[in-house]
């Protein structure tokens, strides 16, 4: 009998999972002894760390696109198609295109993060992002005409994707307009919800004194609540109000429908053992990267982390060897601290981070880092 693993998702964990399957199970689908599946309802692959250089023009959104037909090992199935329900009793997945349903024995699920904008009114029509390519090309044309005024990095919705880019954008954008000669008639205000400037406080510690060094002003405890794009305010929950000539947000995440549905976790995102990444609701399922619900940061290194753990208790599972390999919460986070100057951090679940004094050094090893990238999605690295 064929042993079927089914893979939800081609973003990081479900590219590097489907890769390192491929490589790790070779005898036993060549047998014939297993096979792998890959759904995504989307042909390329998106690399989208690559968004937070487009609004300054260092980067452009293809940069961050290859084909999943180029990036995935050719003995994994790959199909494009998009899930809609998950029926972990029949152990079946409704997929939209299809004629019938998907069967599995494993599942993995990587379906990722969305954005949710509309849930704070006024944000869709008052509000630039850099979380999606349309939003970071739009941005990047309100950047290169914006020479004076009040720009306003509001971060709306925690948990989010990569947590240290809203500290990473205003760096950035300080450390631009300064270049340009505009920073004097330029005003920037960060905001967070919780009272402190990032959710890690070890790294909140390291980030508060350089919001000061650089005459950043910080708006803490606050929730956003409401837009108004004509007046152009944006008013927290607590009562604050904020005038602004450019609003960027962070918007509301969240996962998708369909693995509340399955009764899997709130939210969209799936409620696991945050060492095994096995599913607490259900049978052979995992969820791994945003979708796994282990408290540590939706970030691409802990999907590519978590991906070589699955992989190995899947393939200890499927050879009938009892699974030891354990996410241990390893994260690890290049933070742009300038235009040419960068930070690094590296914690657990046991550890936590220390972030490196900022240098030219690290701000090129984010780069090539992010050019390896590539190489990584395959599997190599």
């Amino acid at each position: 009998m064929t042993e079927h693993v089914v893979i939800v998702g081609a973003g990081t964990g479900g590219s590097v999972l489907a890769n390192d399957l491929a490589e790790r199970l070779d005898a036993e689908i060549d047998a014939g002894d297993v096979r792998v599946t890959l759904i995504n309802d989307d042909p390329e692959h998106v690399y989208k760390p690559v968004w937070l250089y487009v609004p300054f023009g260092l980067r452009e959104p293809e940069d961050g696109r290859r084909a999943l037909s180029e990036l995935i090992d050719d003995r994994i199935d790959l199909v494009l198609d998009r899930v809609t329900a998950i029926d972990t009793d029949a152990k079946e997945l409704a997929v939209r295109d299809g004629d019938a349903p998907v069967e599995y024995d494993r599942l993995v699920l990587a379906t990722g993060s969305t954005l949710q904008p509309a849930e704070v009114p006024g944000l869709v029509d008052g509000g630039h992002d850099f979380y999606s390519e349309p939003g970071a090309e739009a941005l990047r044309e309100e950047l290169l005409s914006f020479t004076e005024g009040h720009l306003v990095l509001s971060v709306i919705g925690t948990p989010h994707m990569c947590p240290a880019a809203p500290l990473e954008f205003v760096f950035m954008a300080d450390a631009w307009f300064r270049d340009r000669g505009l920073r004097d008639d330029i005003d920037i205000t960060y905001t967070y919800p919780i009272n402190r400037v990032h959710g890690n406080p070890q790294i909140a510690e390291w980030a508060q004194p350089k919001f000061e060094e650089r005459d950043i002003n910080v708006e803490t405890f606050f929730n956003a609540e409401s837009v108004d794009p004509d007046a152009q305010t944006i008013e927290s929950m607590e009562g604050t109000e904020l005038e602004y000539d450019l609003l960027v947000s962070i918007p509301p995440h969240a996962g998708v429908d369909m693995i509340a549905e399955a009764g899997l976790g709130d939210n969209g995102w799936v409620d696991v053992d945050k060492h095994t990444l096995e599913a607490q609701a259900a049978d052979d399922v995992y969820a791994l990267g945003d979708t796994a619900a282990t408290g540590v940061p939706n970030a691409g290194s802990v999907a590519h982390y978590q991906a070589g753990v699955v992989a190995q208790r899947l393939a200890s599972d499927l050879r009938g060897r009892p699974a030891t390999a354990t996410y241990d919460g390893k994260t690890l986070c290049f933070i742009e601290t300038g235009m040419d100057e960068a930070s690094f951090v590296e914690f657990s679940y046991d550890r936590a981070p220390s972030p490196a004094p900022p240098s030219t050094k690290l701000h090129w090893s984010k780069l090539a880092y992010n050019e390896s990238y590539w190489l990584t999605a395959r599997g190599l690295l």
